[in-house]
């Protein structure tokens, strides 16, 4: 059986900022960097080695994977990108609807995408990684909205956490096109860091 470790990457500059950061970009803060250290402290600890590692094909995903796997040698893929929130990518955070009721069709009037797109190609993607990976452990670095609708698409009925710690994870395992979820893990917060 085949285990997935699905993370949000590290902090970022509108993380800190308090921007809404989607489809655009910024960089991981020292922060960030550390907790991509922490993570790789705490995979370390475990003896937990990826056979397989994916990001998605924004920087501050592709910064945390490099840096817990010391490697730029991964894959990257466009269907792990956050939701395209539209016309409101770079403003504050502040002028976002409340809620995750508010994010199903909301953006979609401003040139973004609505949560089913998000849900059906993060399915789409994870279920193409997990069916042709030989590797027993696969991490993959996405994003908070991105891994919420994955989790939503799974579990329609479960209320899964509004906020993923920055490079926290959940764990799944993976098994004749069946995702079963284990666990959600803050290896910044570890008591042994």
């Amino acid at each position: 059986m085949k285990r997935l470790y699905l993370m949000r990457h590290g902090e970022t500059l509108f993380n800190k900022l308090g921007k809404v950061q989607g489809w655009c970009d910024s960089p991981l803060t020292e922060t960030g960097k550390e907790q991509a250290h922490k993570a790789k402290a705490y995979f370390t600890r475990n003896q937990l080695t990826f056979g397989h590692a994916v990001a998605s094909t924004q920087e501050r995903a592709c910064d945390t994977l490099e840096i817990i796997c010391g490697t730029t040698d991964y894959e990257r893929r466009k269907g792990l990108k956050e939701m395209n929130f539209g016309l409101f990518e770079g403003e504050s955070t502040h002028l976002q609807p409340k809620g995750p009721k508010a994010y199903e069709h909301f953006y979609q009037s401003f040139g973004g995408e609505s949560a089913a797109e998000v849900r059906q190609r993060m399915f789409a993607e994870l279920v193409d990684i997990m069916t042709t990976t030989k590797a027993d452990n696969t991490l993959v670095v996405s994003h908070n909205g991105a891994i919420f609708y994955f989790f939503k698409h799974l579990f329609p009925n479960e209320v899964p956490p509004l906020r993923l710690a920055n490079c926290g994870f959940m764990v799944f395992t993976y098994e004749n096109g069946h995702f079963f979820y284990l666990e959600t893990v803050d290896p910044t917060r570890s008591v042994t860091n």
